[in-house]
C-alpha cells in the first residue's frame, strides 16, 4: 500500500527504495546521492550523442530502476528507442533531462530531511 505522503507518481518510489536497501536509511541516502551525481554525468555525456550513447542510456535506466526513479527509467527507455530507431533523440533527451531534474529535486529534499 503506497504511503499517503508519497504520491504514486513521485519522482522516487520510496517503498521500492526501502525494499532495495533493506530499510537501511544510511544506504538509502548513499545510493540516492550516488544516483543523483551519476544521472547528471550521464545525461551530459548523452547529449553529445557519443558512439556509446546507448550504453550510457542503459546504465542510467538500470540505476534509475534500482533506486525507484521510474520516471527517469521510462524517459531513458524513450531515448534508447529513439537511438535504436535512428530517429532524432532531442525531444527524448529533453524529457529525460526534466525527469532527472525532478528526481534530483526529490532526492535533495529527502537528503536535507535526514
Amino acid at each position: 500500500m503506497p504511503s499517503p505522503l508519497v504520491p504514486d507518481d513521485a519522482p522516487i518510489d520510496i517503498a521500492h527504495l526501502k525494499r532495495m536497501t533493506l530499510g537501511d536509511a544510511g544506504l538509502e541516502r548513499e545510493v540516492l546521492a550516488m544516483f543523483a551525481r551519476q544521472a547528471v554525468r550521464l545525461i551530459e555525456a548523452m547529449e553529445r550523442l557519443p558512439a556509446d550513447a546507448a550504453e550510457l542510456v542503459h546504465t542510467l535506466d538500470g540505476s534509475a530502476r534500482a533506486v525507484g526513479a521510474f520516471q527517469v527509467a521510462d524517459a531513458a527507455e524513450a531515448v534508447d528507442a529513439a537511438l535504436r530507431d535512428g530517429g532524432e533523440p532531442s525531444e527524448a533527451l529533453a524529457a529525460l533531462r526534466r525527469a532527472i531534474a525532478q528526481a534530483r529535486g526529490a532526492i535533495d529534499a529527502m537528503l536535507q530531511r535526514s
